[in-house]
């Protein structure tokens, strides 16, 4: 009986060695095929431990003369028209005083009655501050429009910014595009500036940080999936074209994005597509 329970524990033994050789060698049996590679975001470079002054180009000396009646007007002193999704509960217009509009801020608790809540409500408003304006022939007519650029007062770190953009028509300004842009890294405004100065061949040159980013309508700017970094500090920044066509001003050429830690790398076109392009190519 022990020679039979003996020889029965030594089969089990070798089976058992049997199934894990096989076991820890199927891996290697396996080989897979590699897949396509996905084109992604860059990665964004560590920051440089100096905070970026990212208003820098917006405030520089470019573009602050201008022979139009608009360089004379006071802007800082002024009504705007918010874009969808800003405006007041009133539905009210921004008047900046003095280059300013204190937020109004009240807070609705659980406790408040409804007519409470509703008034409390009714009462906030959006806070802005003036930050700068350019003067630029944005159309191509030879006259030049002004860029007024309005920062919104969040209470905290962020700056997303309003731009309006104005000509002169009947002795004062008359709005004829107006948008909104991100906050810093996140589609913030790095700069705006035309090329091709005459008449009728002008281009706007629009700058965002972020990769591939754009204006979408009045109030979004595009955004990649991933494209996240510290709003601080953007490593990337996006180059976009828009000519006017007597209504608006519509997206030109291909968009451009640089890196701002390697200025040799050329710029990538077209993100976005090429992401998509990518991924159908995967399925």
């Amino acid at each position: 009986m022990k020679e039979i329970a003996l020889a029965a524990a030594i089969a089990v033994l070798l089976f058992a060695s049997a199934c894990r050789t096989s076991t820890e060698a199927e891996p290697d049996a396996v080989h897979a095929e590699p897949s396509a590679p996905v084109l992604a975001p860059q990665p964004s470079p560590s920051p440089s431990s100096d905070m970026p002054n990212l208003q820098a180009e917006l405030l520089d000396d470019r573009f602050k003369d201008s022979a139009s009646p608009l360089s004379s007007f006071d802007f800082k002193n002024f009504t705007y028209p918010l874009p969808r999704g800003w405006q007041n509960p009133d539905g009210t217009d921004l008047t900046l005083t003095d280059g300013k509009r204190v937020p109004i801020s009240k807070f609705v608790t659980d406790e408040m009655e409804d007519d409470e809540k509703a008034e409390a409500r009714a009462t906030r408003r959006i806070g802005m501050s003036y930050v700068t304006t350019r003067y630029l022939d944005m159309t191509g007519d030879g006259q030049d429009e002004a860029i007024v650029i309005l920062k919104v007062e969040t209470t905290g770190n962020a700056i997303p910014q309003l731009v309006y953009v104005y000509e002169w028509k009947d002795g004062k300004p008359e709005l004829i595009w107006n948008f909104r842009t991100g906050d810093r890294a996140d589609g913030g405004l790095k700069d705006m500036r035309i090329e091709n100065t005459e008449v009728g061949t002008t281009v706007l040159v629009l700058e965002l940080y972020g990769q591939d980013r754009f204006l979408l309508g009045e109030t979004e700017t595009s955004k990649i999936t991933g494209d996240e970094e510290q709003l601080c500090c953007p490593t990337f920044f996006t180059r976009t074209f828009y000519k006017w066509n007597g209504k608006t001003f519509q997206l030109q050429k291909k968009r451009l994005t640089y890196s701002m830690a390697d200025k040799t790398q050329p710029p990538q076109e077209n993100m976005i597509e090429a992401i998509e392009s990518q991924n159908r190519g995967k399925k």
